[in-house]
């Protein structure tokens, strides 16, 4: 018996489940694979605009209906909460649903839902239709990293996930400024407008480009509720809602750090986001590449990286120059949802759409987490600064899961051969 623990991607490839290999498919031409990843990108765009647009428009939407400015920003948390509990709920129910018609239903109803919360005369119906806009979004991310995975050529499935997860990332570059700039012009209606537009396009893209997979064979809602049973499952969703933590507890608050902290005027608040979401997007390339080339190292080096970023920031904050190329680097640290994707997918078994849409709620759970720790540590008195440390601690919080995660893989792999023995 070889006493010595197994490598650390062997844990990876050796202990879990191993995902189903690509179908047929996968053989496609590379301009088809390309079309149709360009395809579920849009749909990705169209959502990440929706989500993020809003934050900007809070003002005016408070203006128009009535409303202060904290009471506006419930119709954020509402759709947080339509994400958490839709891509759990709408991944079992559509489990046998054929891939395509899944991915249009599902971008049917987020456009459905925008141009309803672009129609809401009262402050409870866009609260609502928020909540019931937000339910598609984590299911259709889970789906079309499934469906980008099984369509990669081989060794590039983390790369394929992460072009369709660039729509997302893109979104907060180039998509929420465009919304942002129409609902100041125009109302923040227009914007809500102008995101179901795009997800109308995605709609056509999606029908033309994408092709029409089956489910897997027996796919039920049983069978993706047996997912849960999975301990790796829940290291990994773990890793997420609590190490992707970080990167929010700073960007919550990073408009009135960047002010009052860095002397930023106002007028350059829109650039440092602007490097922010630059930051998301190169992000989310290279980690894709890198959890290509080795899966389980990329997430425990990338919190380890996230650490050290997101404490940083407490200082480069006091200047202008440093904190901009710091918020750049934050930014960066979403380069960890490709691999934690791909994990998932490889941990779950026959079982993955439901763990592939998990993914999602728990980066919104993140989102509440971080943004909820920051703020406590602001009221307590510790200083704008104070949401680094907090970010610091939530990334080496998330490296005790991975750890934690790592140890119990080994051990299980111990256990068949000590009974061998």
């Amino acid at each position: 018996m070889n006493a010595s623990p197994p490598a650390l991607d062997s844990v990876d490839t050796d202990l879990s489940v191993s995902a189903p290999s690509p179908s047929p498919s996968s053989s496609a031409e590379p301009v088809n694979f390309l079309r149709a990843v360009l395809a579920l990108g849009v749909g990705g765009f169209a959502i990440g605009t929706g989500e993020f647009v809003i934050m900007g428009l809070l003002p005016e939407v408070a203006k128009d209906i009535d409303v202060s400015i904290p009471q506006a920003g419930h119709v954020i948390s509402a759709y947080a909460l339509g994400v958490v509990i839709g891509a759990p709920v709408l991944a079992v129910l559509a489990a046998g649903w054929r891939r395509r018609a899944l991915l249009i239903a599902l971008m049917a109803v987020f456009a459905a839902g925008n141009f309803a919360s672009a129609a809401a005369p009262t402050y409870l119906l866009l609260n609502l239709l928020r909540f019931a806009t937000g339910l598609p979004h984590g299911t259709y991310f889970g789906v079309a990293a499934l469906v980008a995975a099984t369509l990669a050529p081989p060794g590039r499935r983390a790369r394929a996930v992460g072009l369709v997860m660039l729509g997302l990332t893109g979104a907060t570059l180039v998509g929420v400024p465009i919304a942002a700039w129409l609902g100041q012009l125009f109302g923040w209606r227009a914007a809500f407008v102008f995101v179901g537009v795009i997800a109308l396009v995605a709609i056509v893209l999606l029908r033309r480009d994408v092709p029409d997979l089956a489910a897997p064979a027996g796919a039920s809602p049983w069978r993706e509720l047996g997912a849960l049973k999975r301990k790796q499952v829940w290291f990994t969703l773990g890793i997420g809602a609590i190490g992707f933590g970080g990167m929010f507890s700073v960007f919550s608050y990073i408009k009135p750090t960047l002010i009052e902290v860095a002397g930023l005027p106002l007028g350059g608040v829109p650039l440092v986001l602007a490097l922010f979401g630059l930051g998301m997007v190169t992000g989310n390339l290279v980690g894709a590449r890198l959890a290509d080339k080795s899966l389980m190292r990329t997430i425990g080096g990338l919190l380890v990286y996230a650490a050290v970023v997101l404490a940083l920031f407490t200082f480069a904050a006091h200047n202008v120059y440093t904190a901009a190329f710091n918020v750049f680097l934050i930014g960066t640290t979403v380069a960890i949802g490709p691999a934690l994707q791909i994990r998932l997918m490889d941990v779950a078994g026959d079982a993955q759409t439901l763990a592939a849409a998990l993914n999602h709620s728990a980066f919104n759970m993140a989102n509440a987490l971080g943004a909820w720790l920051g703020g406590v540590a602001i009221a307590a008195g510790l200083g704008w600064t104070s949401t680094g440390w907090v970010g610091a601690l939530l990334a080496l919080a998330g490296m005790g899961v991975f750890g934690w995660a790592v140890a119990s893989a080994r051990a299980d792999a111990r256990q068949p051969a000590a009974v061998a023995c």
